[in-house]
C-alpha cells in the first residue's frame, strides 16, 4: 500500500483477474465447504477444516495476497483480498482468513519489514504454514483501541486465538509475537454466538512475556494495530456483502419453487417488494464495500472514512438479508437442517466485530465533518 495525498478516483468494478480469482475460490468452496457439514463441525466445537485452509492458503496462495512478493507473498492488494472474503462470506466458510491473512498481516506490514522477525513471520503467514491472531477483543474498532500496560495480560473474546500458531500482543510498550504453545500462554475457548468463528480468552503470564519477540516500539505498534483494525473493518464489509448476496439469491430461488394456493410464493406482491428492497440494499452495500477495498488498496487518505462508512452500512444490510432469508423460507428456515441460521449468526456477530455500526457512524461524522447527535 503506497500512501498518497493525490485525490483518489474510486474504481468499483471487478477486474478480469479478480473475477478469475472469484471463480477459483468459489469452485473450491463449493467442492469442500458443505454448509451442512459446517454446522456439524461447529456444533462439535471444531469448525475449522485444516484441509480446506491448506487448499485456500497454501495451494491457492490467497493467504499471501497482501504480502509483497519479496517476502514470499503474491504482491496483490486489498481488492483481491476483498474478493476472497466475499466468497468466504457467501459460503459461510470457517477459516481464519480475516484475522490472520488480513488483520494480523496488515499489522505486521505496518510495523515495517526491515526487521527479520516481522519479515520471517510474514513469509510464514503468506505461505499458509502458520496463522496469527491479534490479541485484542474482536469487537474492538480502530477508534476504540486501548492497549494493556504490559505483555503479561488477560484479553477476552480474541477471534481465532485458539487455532493460531502465533499471537500478536500489543501493549503500551510495543508489539510482541508470542508462540501460542509457549509456556505461560493460556488460551481458553469461549462459546461464541457465531460457532463458525471461535473466540477465546488469552492469558499471558510474566513467563510468556519474557519469551516474547519484540516487533515494534510503542508508537509504531499503536499506529500499526489501528491500521490493521481499519483494514479488517473495511474488508469485513466484503464478507458481509457476500453473506447478504447468498441470502438474497437463496431466498429468491426458494420463493420461486415454494408453491401456495397453486402459485409460487415469490409471485405474491408483498414478498416481491421485500426482495426488491433487499436487492437495492445489497447493490448499495456492494458499492460501499468495493469503495473501501479500493481505497485501502490505493493507500488513500480517505481509507479510514471509506472503511467506517462501509462497515456502518454493510453490517445492517447483512443482518437484514439474513433475517429475511430465515423468515421468507417459512418453516424450513427455522430449522437446524437449513443453513440459514449459520448466516444469521455470522451476520449478527459480524455486526459488532471490529467496531459496532454506531461507533463507525460516529467516525464517519467526525472524518466527514458532519454533526452527530449528542
Amino acid at each position: 500500500m503506497n500512501p498518497t495525498t493525490e485525490p483518489h478516483q474510486a474504481d468499483l468494478l471487478y477486474s478480469e483477474a479478480e473475477e478469475d480469482l472469484r471463480a477459483a475460490v468459489r469452485a473450491l468452496l463449493t467442492d469442500r465447504n458443505d454448509p451442512a457439514r459446517v454446522a456439524v463441525r461447529a456444533e462439535e466445537g471444531a469448525p475449522y477444516d485444516a484441509g480446506l485452509w491448506k487448499a485456500l492458503a497454501a495451494d491457492m496462495g490467497v493467504a499471501g495476497l497482501l504480502v509483497p512478493e519479496e517476502l514470499g507473498g503474491q504482491g496483490a492488494s486489498h481488492r483481491e483480498a476483498a474478493v476472497v472474503l466475499e466468497e468466504l462470506g457467501r459460503a459461510i466458510a470457517p477459516a481464519p482468513y480475516l484475522t490472520s491473512a488480513v488483520v494480523a498481516t496488515e499489522v505486521l506490514l505496518a510495523c515495517g519489514t526491515g526487521g527479520s522477525a516481522a519479515s520471517s513471520l510474514l513469509g510464514d503467514l503468506a505461505s499458509g504454514r502458520r496463522t496469527a491472531a491479534l490479541v485484542v477483543p474482536f469487537a474492538t474498532g480502530p477508534e476504540a483501541l486501548r492497549l494493556p500496560g504490559g505483555t503479561a495480560c488477560m484479553v477476552t473474546a480474541v477471534a481465532d486465538a485458539a487455532t493460531a500458531d502465533v499471537l500478536l500482543v500489543p501493549s503500551t510498550a510495543g508489539l510482541y509475537a508470542v508462540e501460542r504453545a509457549e509456556a505461560g500462554v493460556d488460551v481458553a475457548p469461549l462459546v461464541p454466538f457465531d460457532l463458525t468463528r471461535p473466540l477465546a480468552t488469552v492469558t499471558l503470564t510474566e513467563e510468556a512475556a519474557a519469551a516474547a519477540t519484540p516487533l515494534a516500539g510503542a508508537e509504531t505498534a499503536l499506529a500499526a494495530v489501528r491500521q490493521g483494525l481499519t483494514a479488517g473493518a473495511g474488508l469485513l464489509a466484503s464478507e458481509q456483502l457476500g453473506l447478504a448476496e447468498w441470502c438474497l439469491e437463496e431466498t429468491v430461488r426458494y420463493t420461486k419453487e415454494r408453491h401456495q394456493f397453486n402459485r409460487p410464493v415469490g409471485s405474491f406482491q408483498a414478498l416481491k417488494h421485500r426482495m426488491a428492497q433487499l436487492w437495492l440494499e445489497v447493490v448499495s452495500a456492494r458499492a460501499a464495500a468495493r469503495n473501501a477495498a479500493d481505497s485501502l488498496a490505493a493507500g488513500s487518505p480517505d481509507a479510514p472514512l471509506a472503511a467506517a462508512l462501509a462497515q456502518a452500512y454493510c453490517a445492517r444490510v447483512a443482518v437484514h438479508a439474513a433475517e429475511e432469508c430465515v423468515q421468507l423460507h417459512g418453516g424450513i428456515g427455522m430449522t437446524w437442517e437449513h443453513p440459514a441460521h449459520l448466516y444469521l449468526k455470522r451476520a449478527k456477530a459480524d455486526s459488532i466485530a471490529l467496531g459496532a455500526p454506531g461507533a463507525h457512524r460516529e467516525t464517519v461524522g467526525r472524518l466527514a465533518g458532519l454533526p452527530t447527535p449528542a
